[in-house]
């Protein structure tokens, strides 16, 4: 998980990160900017279907691709959209005006949990800014007191968040 230590800015946070993990974020950070990619964050009126159409091809590619069956479906993302969506930050990437890559994330009053990614052009890092730094970001400006970026990922851990004992109850 990563917990805001009443961070102001992205910036603060590095701050508090040893020099070489700071590098490597701003390193990343910058290959995602210079591929002249932009970011957009759906909350609440503006996740419409067109948006949930975009992150839905997002998903299957990515699910074909990793865990053959996706196993959400087109109408689950609708659905969600109509009963939960004062829960829901859906972050999407965009290249050339095209939706390439979405990170679907829920929260309460204190926690950001990311839950489910995908992409339909693979870019170096873009995994890691859609679904970690933007959560950063997102977390630091609507105050939330942490991120809660899924079980397992040691790769995670280069990139501030921490090992954190979780429980799951699936039915």
């Amino acid at each position: 998980h990563w917990e805001n230590h009443g961070y102001q800015s992205f910036d603060e946070f590095l701050a508090n990160l040893s020099s070489s993990k700071r590098k490597n974020i701003r390193k990343e950070r910058a290959s995602i900017i210079k591929k002249e990619l932009s970011f957009e964050w759906h909350f609440r009126d503006s996740l419409n279907e067109g948006i949930w159409d975009a992150f839905y091809e997002c998903y299957i590619a990515t699910a074909s691709r990793k865990w053959n069956d996706p196993y959400l479906t087109r109408a689950f993302f609708s659905r969600i959209g109509e009963t939960m969506s004062d829960q829901i930050l859906l972050i999407m990437a965009k290249l050339g005006g095209r939706y390439i890559a979405g990170a679907l994330n829920f929260f309460d009053n204190e926690t950001l949990y990311g839950r489910n990614w995908g992409c339909t052009l693979s870019v170096p890092y873009l995994h890691f800014e859609t679904c970690y730094y933007q959560a950063i970001d997102a977390a630091i400006k609507n105050g939330f007191k942490r991120v809660e970026a899924g079980a397992q990922g040691g790769h995670k851990l280069l990139r501030g968040y921490m090992p954190t004992p979780t429980y799951s109850a699936h039915y």
